[in-house]
C-alpha cells in the first residue's frame, strides 16, 4: 500500500494550467460534436436546433459547477460514481456508476453507426451493413493488439477538425451573403420561429442535443495534476461547456440559415430507413450546398476520422472498465479479469464489447443510440448536482459558510434543468434505459446480500 502511494506521488505532479485543462476538455468533446446531430435536432425541434443546444449548455454549465466542486472535495476519484457515493449514499453512487457503465457500452455502438453512415455517404455503392461489420472488426482488432493513441495525435486531430469547421463556417457565411446579403447573417428565426415553436418539441430536441457536451466531465479526473485545483477545475469545466455551446451553436446557426427549409430533408419520404438516412447525412447536404463536393468530402472525412478515434477509444474504455470490475471480483473475475498473455490487454472484454457494438448497430439507429447515452449521462449529472447540494449546503460543519446563492441554488438549477431534459426523452429510451437500471438494482441487491453489505469501491473513470 505504501509503495503504491509513493508511486502515485511521483507520477502525479501539478503541472497543468487552467488553459491546459480547458484545451483538454475541448479535445474530449471534439470541435465537431454538434454537426452529426444537425438533421435530427432540427427535425425534432421544428427548426430550433440552436435553441436546443443553448438550453443544454445552461444545464451543462450548472452541472459543471457541481462537478468542479465535487472534484475539489474528492480530487482522487474523478467520477460521478464516487461523487454521488460519497455525497449521497454508496448505493446511489453505484446506480450512478451503473448508468455511466451504460454510456461506456453505447458510445462504441454510436461510433460504429456513425462511421458506417459517413463511409456509406462517401462510398454509397458499398452497402451500409458491410460498413457496420467492417468497423466493428476493425475497432476490435486494433484494440486486441494494444493500440495506443498519443496526446499529440489528439492535438493534431483537434487542429485539423477546427480548420475544416472554420472552412465550413466561412463557406456558409459566403453562401448566405450571396443569397441574402450581409443582412442575411442576422436572424432570430433559428432561435424562435412563431410558426413552428413548441416547448415540447424543443424539450425533446434538447434531450438529444445534450450529446454535444458529453465528455466534459472527463477533465475532472486530472484534478490531482492541476495547479490550484480548487479554483481551476471548476472554472475549466464551466468554460469548456460555455465555449462548446457558443462554438456549436454558431455552427448550427449558420447551417440553419444556409438551409432554412428544415422540413425538406424528409418531406414526402415514407420509408423509415430512407428518412433516417436523410437526417443522418443532413449536415453533409448543407456542406455540399455551401461548398460543393470538396467541402462535402472534407467534412465527411473529418467526421469519419473523429468517430473512428472515438470508437477505438470508446471500445477500449468499456473493456478496461469491465476489467476493473472483474479484477475486483464485482463481476466474474475468470472472464472479465482476464488479460491476454501477449498484448497484456483484456481481450475477452474487447471481443465482448465488439459483439455488443455489432448487435447494437444492427438494432438501433443513430438517434436512438444517442438518446440512450444521454439517458445514462443525465442520471449521473442529476446525482452529482444533488451530491453537491448535500455536501456543501446540508453537510457543511460550519453553518456560516452555507451560502444559498453559492452552495444550493446553482446545483439545484442544474438538477432541475437536467431533470426536465431527461424527462423529455422518448418512451422507448426509458424502456431500454429503465430495464438497464432495474438490472443494476437487482444486481446490487444480490451483490450486497439484500442491501445489507457495502458495495465495492470501483473507480469508473
Amino acid at each position: 500500500m505504501t509503495d503504491q502511494k509513493n508511486s502515485s506521488e511521483v507520477k502525479l505532479n501539478r503541472v497543468l494550467s487552467l488553459s491546459d485543462l480547458i484545451i483538454y476538455g475541448i479535445i474530449l468533446i471534439q470541435p465537431v460534436a454538434a454537426l452529426p446531430l444537425f438533421g435530427h435536432a432540427n427535425n425534432i425541434s421544428k427548426g430550433h436546433a440552436v435553441t436546443a443546444i443553448l438550453i443544454a449548455m445552461v444545464a451543462m454549465i450548472f452541472t459543471a459547477f457541481s462537478y468542479g466542486r465535487m472534484a475539489n472535495k474528492y480530487p482522487a476519484a474523478g467520477s460521478a460514481y464516487t461523487y454521488v457515493g460519497n455525497g449521497i449514499h454508496p448505493y446511489v453512487g453505484f446506480i450512478a456508476g451503473w448508468s455511466m457503465f451504460m454510456d461506456y457500452l453505447f458510445i462504441p455502438i454510436l461510433c460504429v453507426i456513425f462511421t458506417s453512415i459517413t463511409a456509406n455517404h462517401l462510398l454509397p455503392f458499398i452497402p451500409y451493413p458491410f460498413w457496420i461489420l467492417f468497423f466493428v472488426v476493425g475497432f476490435t482488432i486494433l484494440n486486441l493488439v494494444g493500440i495506443k493513441v498519443a496526446a499529440k495525435a489528439n492535438w493534431i486531430m483537434m487542429i485539423v477538425m477546427s480548420v475544416v469547421v472554420f472552412y465550413f463556417m466561412a463557406a456558409t457565411i459566403r453562401y448566405i451573403c450571396i443569397q441574402n446579403g450581409w443582412g442575411g447573417l442576422f436572424s432570430t428565426v433559428p432561435f424562435y420561429n412563431s410558426g413552428t415553436f413548441s416547448l415540447g418539441a424543443i424539450g425533446s430536441a434538447t434531450a438529444l442535443a445534450s450529446l454535444t457536451y458529453i465528455g466534459f466531465d472527463g477533465l475532472t479526473i486530472l484534478s490531482e495534476e492541476v495547479k490550484n485545483p480548487r479554483r481551476n477545475v471548476l472554472i475549466a469545466a464551466v468554460i469548456t461547456c460555455l465555449i462548446t455551446g457558443i462554438w456549436s451553436g454558431a455552427q448550427i446557426y449558420l447551417a440553419q440559415l444556409s438551409w432554412p427549409d428544415w422540413a425538406s430533408f424528409t418531406r414526402g419520404v415514407t420509408d423509415e430507413a430512407v428518412r433516417t438516412n436523410a437526417l443522418d447525412t443532413a449536415i453533409m447536404a448543407v456542406s455540399n450546398r455551401v461548398g460543393g463536393y470538396v467541402l462535402d468530402v472534407s467534412l465527411t472525412i473529418i467526421l469519419l476520422i473523429g468517430s473512428v478515434g472515438s470508437g477505438v477509444t470508446g471500445q477500449i474504455g468499456a473493456s478496461r472498465l469491465l476489467y476493473a470490475m472483474g479484477r475486483d471480483n464485482v463481476i466474474p473475475k475468470r472472464f472479465f479479469g482476464h488479460l491476454d498473455k501477449v498484448y497484456h490487454g483484456p481481450n475477452y472484454n474487447v471481443i465482448l464489447v465488439g459483439f455488443l457494438a455489432l448487435l447494437g448497430a444492427i438494432l438501433l439507429n443513430y438517434e436512438e443510440c444517442a438518446r440512450l447515452i444521454n439517458f445514462g449521462a443525465f442520471i449521473a449529472f442529476m446525482g452529482v448536482n444533488i451530491a453537491s447540494i448535500r455536501e456543501y449546503y446540508f453537510k457543511s460543519a460550519d453553518k456560516s459558510t452555507r451560502s444559498f446563492l453559492v452552495n444550493f441554488l446553482p446545483p439545484a438549477i442544474g438538477f432541475l434543468i437536467c431533470l426536465v431534459i431527461w424527462l423529455n426523452l422518448p418512451a422507448k429510451t426509458f424502456i431500454i434505459g429503465g430495464s438497464w437500471l432495474i438490472a443494476g438494482i437487482i444486481y446490487l441487491g444480490i451483490h450486497t446480500k439484500g442491501f445489507k453489505e457495502n458495495t465495492d469501491i470501483i473507480d469508473f473513470s
